[in-house]
């Protein structure tokens, strides 16, 4: 059983953008949030990345599953290892395959593993509930983003946009009294982010990312191939909708005539496009953006999204977040709201049916 008031909780993420996994603690009593602990990263090794690259887009049972799910388990171990005094774990696993439309998704690395190497108590497996009921089983942040929102004392409708391999936001208004009642969250995601630029870059280039933009900083984007991006059937749903890590990879053979500088500022500009675009979705304008995730880090993807969206856009930093551990932190605050009961998605964050507590729990033998 979890003890009564506030608990030390440590969440795991390993993102679609595949660099490594973040690990962050949260002191919460499951509904607000009371402090920030600690922090960690565990950078995923080029074979490690490359174990996890090839099993992408496959589901259980499947050619490479299992050799991934070993390499996740084991470098989820080794980053939370360093934690002490912990009560639960959050671990989210590395998606692989994520098909809403199907009510399928796949996370590798199992909790059970992970709660006999560490010792503590992990709840994981966070979608399928909401994926049972009707759910996309993304995106899971939001309830989280609805803490921080009221940590910060904001009075006003804000949204917090999470750049990574694929972009989400979630509009907020604080004013409301919990993240399950109406109108008080919309998330979705917006479309492709980092995953393009960052497979362009590997393909091309060797590298990881176009750090520091240099590279699509000498570039032009073209806004023909931006244009039909904006016109895929993707955009026409309504929110809440979600997105596979590669469900826009056919972007790579639309720049592949472009030089890399041109293939690259594409790409970026694609990222602040679809917020753009999703912004449109929400209830009321925001007052801000709040961006975390490794697009913040990009000068220029952050100048294209203050220009296309219109509206003041800054590192979740600025107001003493931190934008490296914002989705490891969430599934520490989400671990601990499932030990309890507690919603962590509803109708307006995943369209599930109702708002649902997903998540099992795992503990270690003995």
């Amino acid at each position: 059983m979890l003890k009564h008031g506030a608990v030390t909780a440590l969440g795991a993420m390993s993102g679609t953008s595949l660099d490594g996994v973040d690990a962050a603690v949260v002191r919460t009593d499951g509904t607000a949030i009371l402090g920030f602990g600690p922090t960690a990263y565990r950078p995923y090794r080029p074979e490690e990345r490359a174990t996890i690259t090839a099993a992408m887009g496959c589901w259980p049972d499947q050619g490479g599953v299992e050799a991934a799910a070993e390499v996740v388990e084991t470098a989820h171990a080794a980053a939370l290892a360093g934690f002490q005094d912990v009560d639960l774990v959050g671990f989210h696993g590395q998606t692989l395959a994520h098909d809403p439309d199907s009510h399928r998704t796949h996370q590798a690395g199992d909790g059970r593993v992970l709660a006999e190497a560490l010792g503590w108590p992990v709840v994981w497996d966070f979608r399928s509930a909401d994926m049972r009921l009707g759910g996309q089983g993304a995106p899971l942040a939001p309830f989280f983003h609805f803490a921080c929102a009221k940590w910060l004392g904001a009075t006003a409708p804000l949204v917090v946009l999470n750049l990574g391999g694929v972009g989400n936001l979630t509009w907020v208004d604080p004013a409301k009294s919990a993240p399950e009642v109406e109108n008080a969250l919309l998330a979705f995601d917006t479309g492709p982010a980092n995953a393009p630029l960052n497979d362009l870059m590997q393909a091309r280039r060797g590298q990881p990312f176009d750090e520091g933009a240099d590279l699509a900083a000498q570039g032009v984007p073209d806004e023909g191939i931006l244009r039909e991006v904006l016109a895929d059937g993707y955009f026409l749903k309504l929110p809440p909708k979600s997105l596979d890590r590669n469900a826009f990879a056919w972007l790579q053979a639309r720049v592949a005539p472009l030089s890399d500088a041109d293939a690259a500022a594409t790409l970026t500009a694609v990222a602040a496009a679809c917020v753009a675009r999703g912004l449109e979705h929400c209830p009321e304008p925001p007052q801000q953006l709040l961006v975390a995730g490794g697009g913040r880090r990009n000068p220029l993807m952050m100048e294209m999204l203050i220009e296309r969206c219109g509206v003041p856009a800054r590192p979740v930093e600025d107001v003493g977040l931190d934008g490296d551990m914002l989705e490891a932190q969430a599934f520490a605050y989400l671990a601990v709201r499932v030990a309890r009961g507690l919603p962590t998605s509803c109708p307006a964050t995943t369209g599930v049916a109702a708002a649902v507590a997903g998540g099992q729990i795992s503990r270690p033998t003995g």
